[in-house]
């Protein structure tokens, strides 16, 4: 069968990487959301915990269910608040704020200028005062930047905006909660950092997807992927391969079928322009959906062992790439 394998030490070197610009392990919070990025949601987790983090960022409940046992304190960035210790709920809206229960650990954002979610900055008395009429236990406000991954000073344009909203909570009188604005590529790209809280997701899993006029901090993909042969036979010279027959054998072959394809999440591409895997291994015609071809006799190929180089071949991004995977691929961590 077709399986992932996830790389322990270079999650960890990444972590570290990653410690070195907080300062401190305490501020880092890991984000796990969608299967932990294709990762693995359980193996990412206990890899996290085991280096000491205890923070963690998923999308809904039922992620955060899985992995309760391992944090500290979960954020759940998309779902209906519940009373728990261990949770805290994103606040994107006052109607969120109404519906969610009395005694809710809850976190406000704010739209700094992203303009996906958040509350506006003219809305924030006004979310504040509910917060407290409802009973919500507030113990963050925080934002998210749209283009820290972008050669411009739009990322300093909304930081200026954070600071305003952080003075103006302050001032409002909740001094002990936690602020936090930064992703992986505002952790990568800025020299210091001040903040309580960095949500590192991809920049985790080993990717740095800043201009290559940034300074790297040297990231180590973590993730690969491999298929399982299924079937191999000779192939004479000008036949024809697969869906479409787009590939003709230009001499006589072993071609091979392995247990990948688009039902796995593995991009079907151009036949006219090959993915070459890491292995160097051009795919031949078009991929199907569980099934992919290969000149090759080996019993297992790593087919990308980089995100980042496989989704410019696709022209995409590592997130892309590996939030795509199905989470029914097995994954191991070696």
């Amino acid at each position: 069968m077709a399986y992932i394998t996830i790389n322990k030490q270079n999650f960890h070197h990444n972590l570290q990487q990653i410690a070195l610009k907080t300062g401190a392990i305490s501020k880092i919070a890991i984000v796990l959301k969608d299967n932990a990025y294709g990762h693995g949601l359980i193996p990412i987790a206990t890899l996290a915990s085991e280096f000491g983090l205890s923070h963690a960022v998923v999308r809904t409940v039922k992620e955060a269910s899985a992995i309760k046992s391992l944090f500290e304190n979960i954020l759940i960035l998309n779902d209906k608040g519940i009373v728990e210790e261990k949770y805290s709920f994103a606040l994107n809206s006052l109607r969120q704020i109404a519906n969610t229960p009395k005694g809710t650990r809850v976190e406000l954002k704010v739209d700094t200028g992203m303009h996906r979610n958040g509350i506006s900055p003219h809305q924030l008395d006004e979310a504040l005062a509910m917060i407290n009429q409802r009973g919500l236990d507030l113990i963050g406000v925080m934002t998210h930047y749209r283009s820290a991954d972008v050669l411009s000073s739009e990322l300093f344009w909304q930081q200026k905006n954070f600071e305003s909203i952080k003075n103006a909570v302050k001032k409002a009188g909740f001094e002990t909660i936690r602020f936090h604005s930064h992703n992986s590529a505002t952790i990568l790209r800025q020299k210091s950092f001040t903040e309580d809280l960095v949500r590192v997701g991809i920049g985790a899993y080993g990717y740095d997807e800043l201009p290559s006029s940034y300074d790297k901090v040297g990231l180590k993909p973590v993730l690969s992927l491999y298929a399982s042969l299924v079937a191999s036979r000779i192939v004479q010279k000008g036949e024809r391969i697969g869906y479409g027959g787009t590939f003709i054998t230009p001499k006589e072959m072993r071609v091979s079928t392995y247990d990948l394809g688009y039902g796995d999440g593995w991009s079907r591409g151009e036949s006219a322009n090959p993915y070459i895997t890491a292995e160097g291994l051009p795919i031949l015609g078009r991929v199907s959906m569980d099934l992919l071809s290969l000149e090759s006799t080996q019993e297992r190929v790593c087919i990308m062992d980089d995100a980042q180089k496989a989704g410019k071949h696709f022209g995409t991004i590592s997130y892309e790439m590996t939030t795509a995977l199905s989470p029914q691929i097995e994954v191991f961590v070696v």
